[in-house]
């Protein structure tokens, strides 16, 4: 069938508090999720893009649904839920960098089911994408997500939508043992896997990078692109593998950076770069947006992006 998105995913939309002065009870109000500022990035970068997720029926959800809208989002699937309300977090910093505290137990989102795919849309803006893009935080939320999750992951792979994964480990959501089933589940459903090396080095204890690159295709992914933070990522198609050098730039607040990475680099794999070419734009991407506060508001637009490159 035809595609109308170029990046669909799937998880949870939030209200973010970022501390703006470690120690200080200042917060910037924003917004946040992995799978919403992954996807935002991706229509900032020029592709067309779909959320696929549940909010309350409170003003949060409102402002999301707003946001989405304001981004060029499509959102016309997302449910809201008078019975339950959209997720709220906190970010802090310190010395060992940001930290997130939660409030999003019982969200809207969490009560997403593998039924609400088909009775909300969600499933036909599935088949509609060239790629779906879910993490391990839209398997952490709820029992239900993860299986829902999981069931969206195998839709899009009979619809011939290629499947993006990105480990987004939060043991603060689940325990160890059920993040390394589902994470290798998923792993095994995906296409394109993008970990970070701190998220595998906790599920599995590799820390070499070419290690890690090969235990995910050995799971299943086709092409794999790890997350190094500040000394870049390495990029594989499976038969070439490339390191994508670091830009070294004043960190200001790296939550969402990781996002604004996959978001970035899916979208230019959807017009047409290679892995390689992809995986170094949303490096420079990622650069820009830790150096400003808050998951979306410093997500960079594509001449920001070409000026540095």
């Amino acid at each position: 069938m035809d595609k109308t998105f170029d990046v669909a995913a799937l998880g949870e939309g939030m209200l973010e508090f970022n501390q703006t002065e470690a120690g200080q009870p200042r917060y910037l109000q924003g917004f946040g999720g992995d799978t919403s500022n992954a996807v935002i990035a991706a229509s900032r970068a020029g592709a067309r893009a779909a959320y696929l997720t549940r909010v309350g029926n409170d003003r949060f959800g409102r402002e999301l649904l707003g946001l989405w809208e304001h981004e060029g989002v499509h959102a016309q699937t997302v449910q809201r839920d008078a019975q339950a309300p959209t997720g709220i977090y906190f970010v802090t910093h310190g010395p060992q960098g940001h930290e997130f505290s939660y409030m999003r137990a019982g969200s809207a989102a969490a009560r997403m089911t593998p039924q609400w795919l088909e009775e909300s849309g969600t499933a036909q803006a599935i088949r509609a994408a060239r790629i779906l893009h879910v993490s391990g935080i839209s398997l952490a939320i709820s029992p239900s997500a993860c299986e829902t999750a999981l069931a969206a992951m195998h839709l899009a792979r009979e619809a011939g939508t290629l499947v993006s994964f990105d480990s987004n480990l939060r043991l603060k959501l689940w325990t160890l043992e059920s993040a390394r089933e589902a994470t290798a589940a998923a792993i095994a459903l995906c296409d394109i896997f993008l970990p970070s090396l701190e998220d595998i080095t906790t599920l599995t204890g590799l820390s070499d990078p070419d290690a890690v690159v090969d235990w995910g295709h050995r799971g299943g992914a086709k092409t794999v692109v790890l997350k190094l933070g500040g000394e870049g990522a390495l990029a594989s198609d499976g038969g070439t593998r490339r390191r994508i050098a670091p830009h070294r730039v004043q960190l200001v607040d790296a939550t969402g950076a990781g996002d604004c990475f996959c978001g970035n680099l899916l979208a230019r794999m959807a017009l047409g770069d290679s892995v390689f070419d992809a995986g170094r734009y949303a490096n420079a991407a990622a650069a820009l947006a830790v150096q400003g506060f808050g998951a979306v508001a410093p997500l960079p637009r594509p001449d920001q992006v070409r000026a540095l490159l």
